[in-house]
């Protein structure tokens, strides 16, 4: 799976464990409140583990971003599956860390959406590239010209970057209290950008979902700075449900949290 190219079998593969997008928000603690509520709504394009799982390692860790053929249609899919042909919805991507960026040349989640874009794919729904890691430039969370400079540059090299996974920058590993402990006060929305995000309804887009707490992180951010966080939508679960195999499609996928009580986007 370190190959530059996803084999035909391979590929197959992961389209098929993205068949379906599902509900993932209960299976993460840091997204459900104390009386079993949902905070946010999570649409999953698929579980993480086979070929998914595997193809997600090569594309983020070992900078093979032309795996972005094969994941950006199953997230496409999944913001499809959340977003059900409804309109007036914004999609934030939630950003890596400066040195994440550094160290694999690209935003996976930035790169993703950008892919989809110039291949059509994205629903019609604006991109708002706001959060940002404080301390870092936002330079580095690759809003559209960024990712276009990102992207040339790496269609330049003969083939792709397979740098040597350096350990104490991500979370694999770690458990829900110490991802909580890390990810606090990680994000923020500035004050400019925030002008634009004020009273817009958005939906969070992260590539994996583990405990939670990174899209508990980001909605926190959005919301302080004015924005309305209606969901989220991930490329795969750690935690997928036991009823993953059946589509989302048929059951509302999104929420938000209102006061005291959850209210479903297709009510809107």
């Amino acid at each position: 799976m370190e190959d530059a190219v996803l084999c035909g079998s391979c590929a197959k593969k992961v389209r098929q464990l993205c068949k379906q997008p599902f509900r993932a928000e209960q299976e993460s603690p840091a997204l459900v409140d104390v009386d079993g509520s949902a905070k946010i709504g999570v649409v999953a394009a698929g579980p993480y583990r086979d070929e998914l799982a595997r193809c997600l390692l090569s594309f983020k860790r070992y900078g093979q971003w032309r795996l972005a053929d094969v994941l950006a249609p199953c997230l496409s899919k999944a913001l499809e599956t959340a977003i059900g042909g409804r309109s007036g919805y914004y999609l934030v991507p939630v950003p890596s860390s400066g040195k994440a960026y550094r160290r694999r040349g690209f935003s996976p989640v930035h790169l993703l959406l950008f892919f989809m874009r110039m291949r059509r794919m994205l629903p019609h729904c604006p991109i708002l590239d706001v959060l940002e890691k404080p301390g870092e430039s936002s330079i580095l969370m690759a809003g559209p010209q960024a990712v276009r400079k990102v992207t040339d540059r790496l269609f330049e090299q003969v083939s792709g970057r397979s740098p040597v996974e350096r350990g104490g920058g991500g979370q694999k590993g770690l458990g829900r209290g110490e991802r909580a402990r890390r990810v606090r006060g990680s994000m923020m929305v500035g004050r400019q950008k925030g002008k634009e995000l004020r009273g817009r309804k958005c939906i969070l887009v992260d590539d994996v979902l583990t405990t939670g707490a990174t899209l508990a992180e980001a909605a926190r951010a959005v919301t302080l700075a004015g924005g309305v966080v209606s969901g989220a939508v991930v490329l795969a679960a750690t935690r997928p449900p036991a009823y993953a195999s059946v589509a989302a499609k048929d059951d509302p996928p999104v929420v938000i949290k209102t006061q005291s009580k959850i209210k479903w986007l297709k009510d809107e």
